[in-house]
């Protein structure tokens, strides 16, 4: 049998306590999972902690058929209380100094590293230096032709301007939604009202092969150097949407991997995760007629 292409999601692991009650969360997690559903050897690389939390999300895993490098550290498993607004739109309350911020560098997720196809990184599991000098380590050992995507997904108050300019300069795909564009637009002084423009900016100034700017109900892009792709966005009855954004990615990355045109993967992931948001939780599983459009 061939081995499967691998890809990483690095960064924090966690609970996401719901008003409906806890379900498996965290960025890199969700990435990993879905790219497993489209044919990857989907890797989960964080830590948890030497509790009952710990074992749970290492069960859930196992039950789920994701592939993890999670050390058990003495810091406590992450959660993040969740909750939703009326149009299920998350609040987050995030706990700090747990496992996940202190992520270890182990030689298993480092020899992982060296073989993966690509690699997905945020900015919350940054938050904390001893994650930070980790996740950074392990994205130097990826292969130089493999995807660095950078997920920013500013949390709260979990980031600066140096971890934002050093995690895009780390990448070569970065994926932001339009208010956190509007953010980074004004860390770096662009002096433009123009999201449209400021993307470009970015591609250009940090060289990127592509950025990629979700605008929920309004759509989303992608842009290169040369060209840009739109997409509407599907409308569904939104459950929740915790981990559509992470599912797009998955999506998005797995069939650029596997030879889809920008436009053709753009769909696919636009499709991917409206059906995430008509689903309860992060990690739904996916239809069939969704896969095997990449397969």
């Amino acid at each position: 049998m061939k081995n499967k292409d691998i890809i990483i999601g690095i960064g924090e692991i966690l609970w996401d306590v719901l008003p409906t009650g806890k379900v498996l969360g965290g960025a890199p997690a969700n990435f990993a999972y879905h790219s497993g559903q489209f044919g990857f050897e989907g890797y989960a690389i964080s830590a948890v902690g030497k509790d009952e939390l710990g074992k749970e999300i290492i069960e859930n895993l196992k039950r789920k058929k994701l592939n993890y490098i999670l050390p058990e550290i003495d810091f406590p498993t992450g959660t993040v209380n969740i909750t939703l607004d009326e149009n299920g739109i998350p609040c987050y309350e995030i706990c700090e100094n747990v496992a996940w911020d202190n992520i270890p560098i182990i030689p298993e997720a480092e020899d992982i590293a060296r073989k993966a196809k690509a690699i997905c990184f945020g900015s919350l599991a940054q938050r904390n230096e001893i994650s930070r000098k980790s996740i950074r380590h392990i994205i130097r050992l990826v292969p130089k032709e493999s995807l660095r995507i950078f997920d920013i997904n500013l949390r709260q108050h979990c980031y600066t301007t140096d971890t934002v300019r050093e995690s895009i300069s780390h990448c070569n795909i970065l994926k932001i939604n339009d208010e956190e564009l509007i953010t980074v637009s004004r860390m770096f002084g662009y002096d433009t009202p123009d999201l449209q423009e400021i993307c470009k900016r970015i591609v250009s100034d940090f060289k990127l092969e592509m950025l990629i700017l979700t605008c929920g109900i309004n759509g989303s892009y992608v842009f290169t150097p040369t060209s840009m792709s739109f997409q509407t966005t599907p409308q569904v009855k939104v459950v929740d949407t915790v981990g559509a954004g992470d599912s797009f990615t998955a999506a998005f990355c797995s069939a650029i991997i596997k030879g889809k045109d920008i436009c053709e993967a753009h769909k696919i992931a636009v499709d991917t995760s409206a059906y995430v948001c008509s689903c309860a939780g992060a990690m739904p599983a996916l239809p069939e007629k969704i896969t095997k459009i990449i397969s």
